[in-house]
């Protein structure tokens, strides 16, 4: 009994939960998963959800299994940027968020091990199937998605006056100078935010970086000609088209 258990773990990437449909898959139906929890081997997680006892689940394969539980969940924002080497500071705890396309509640048992964060956030003319600009991390087949430096600066300042403070997101901005100008583009045409256009045109004028020198204003969706403005935290934004 032990053996088909040891067989069923082994076809999936280490430190990975398995659902109760993969085991059943492999003819572990519900009454013999209860006997292997009792027997001490699988440890349930959540209802359907189990861990081998002895193995410690891991960051990125466990994303995975999300991933198939949320609709575009993937690493976006800030943490994106910090994956690729774009920070500010570096966090004794980091708080790894997660963007996705529905309403989606992370599990506690997630996020007692990952502290973490989801957000819902429709920012670009796009479907679940077709993230733009997600992809498996470092291109690895069984990398969990992750937004590219150029969707995840997109991100981080469609947050600025809400989540984000403006003052970091200049500085990580200030950091985006090889960003690809093509990639920029295209996701700026598809951005659906005001709001988020006019700060990636402000700030990337302001440093004079590369990506923004080529960008054509006309056809972006920067509103109409009067100024943009919202009150945060820290004061009055004010941004012109």
């Amino acid at each position: 009994m032990r053996n088909k258990l040891n067989t069923i773990m082994t076809g999936l990437p280490e430190g990975m939960p398995v659902t109760s449909a993969r085991l059943a898959s492999a003819g572990v139906y519900p009454s013999l998963a209860a006997r292997y929890v009792k027997s001490g081997w699988l440890k349930p997680l959540a209802r359907g959800i189990y861990q081998r006892v002895g193995d410690a689940l891991e960051l990125y394969p466990t994303l995975r299994l999300l991933e198939a539980m949320a609709p575009g969940l993937h690493v976006g924002g800030k943490s994106a940027l910090d994956w690729y080497g774009i920070r500010h500071y570096v966090y004794q705890r980091p708080i790894l968020l997660l963007y996705g396309w529905n309403a989606f509640r992370l599990p506690a048992w997630f996020t007692e091990r990952f502290p973490a964060r989801y957000r819902r956030k429709r920012l670009f003319d796009e479907t679940p199937e077709a993230m733009l600009g997600v992809t498996p991390y470092h291109d690895r087949a069984d990398g969990p998605m992750v937004a590219g430096p150029e969707r995840a600066l997109l991100e981080l300042l469609s947050e600025v006056g809400v989540h984000q403070p403006l003052e970091e997101a200049r500085q990580l901005t200030e950091s985006t100078y090889t960003l690809r100008h093509d990639e920029v583009t295209r996701l700026l045409v598809a951005c659906r935010s005001v709001k988020t256009v006019r700060l990636a045109l402000s700030l990337g004028r302001e440093f004079g970086l590369p990506w923004v020198e080529k960008l054509d204003p006309t056809k972006l969706r920067v509103g109409s000609a009067s100024r943009w403005v919202a009150r945060s935290k820290e004061g009055l934004l004010v941004l012109r088209p």
